[in-house]
């Protein structure tokens, strides 16, 4: 059952809204880009484009959305229509963060990574966990899968069907992969509470292979929709103009 869905209609350059919320400053991990609210707009065609570019002052700024307290999501499918950016350098993401963040910290919160694809590997999509002890580039728990074409050349479905000890990811409606507790770290699975959404185009970093001086921008990631579907039926009713999906 659908819970929550945003299909970015909307008059070209106005914000998205009301469910995401940019975050600004420098990006971590090494990365070039510092997160700017107007480097995310609507494009008048039904698509959100989050894109990154060299600023006059010669620094490169992108964004990264949040539905921090806006929507959150505890088992079910989650997914979303992107069209990724070409080019090495890039780092364009779809994720989750536990809600609980401020109060426990990364990695005990959890992170769940529907989709990162860097432009260094541009037929490769990964779907990775991380959680205390399986943190971080390189260290995080998952698989790499390869598509059959680059995957900045079309829009392709990123998702993946959250379960009780379950997390299954999916590429265009194909699963690939799956991890449970027995995958990780004893005691370490942080899977069975409620997230956040996030989706970023991050530049540069520490990815092994996709490190840049200087990128080829601009590079926009487009969106075309995001979904959640919840793993059973609920009447909740979401909170105060937010919609929860649980």
């Amino acid at each position: 059952m659908l819970t929550w869905a945003d299909d970015f209609d909307g008059p070209a350059g106005s914000a998205p809204g009301p469910w995401w919320t940019a975050e600004v400053g420098a990006g971590g991990d090494r990365e070039l880009q510092a997160y700017r609210a107007g480097n995310a707009a609507l494009d008048g065609s039904g698509r959100l484009a989050v894109t990154a570019r060299h600023e006059p002052d010669g620094t490169i700024t992108s964004a990264r959305l949040i539905t921090k307290g806006a929507v959150t999501v505890r088992h079910g499918r989650v997914e979303a229509r992107i069209r990724v950016p070409a080019g090495q350098g890039v780092w364009p993401a779809f994720w989750m963060l536990g809600t609980d963040i401020d109060a426990v910290g990364w990695p005990e919160c959890g992170e769940i990574d529907v989709m990162e694809v860097v432009g260094s590997e541009p037929r490769t999509v990964h779907g990775t966990l991380h959680g205390p002890g399986y943190a971080g580039v390189e260290h995080g728990i998952g698989t790499a899968h390869a598509a059959g074409e680059p995957l900045a050349d079309d829009f392709h479905v990123y998702g993946v069907d959250w379960r009780p000890g379950r997390v299954t990811w999916r590429l265009d409606g194909a699963p690939y992969a799956t991890l449970t507790p027995a995958e990780v770290p004893s005691g370490a699975w942080r899977c069975e509470h409620e997230f956040y959404l996030l989706l970023n185009l991050a530049i540069g970093g520490p990815w092994p292979g996709n490190e840049v001086e200087t990128p080829h921008l601009p590079a926009t990631m487009l969106v075309d929709w995001v979904r959640v579907s919840a793993a059973e039926p609920s009447s909740a009713a979401p909170p105060d103009g937010a919609r929860a999906a649980r």
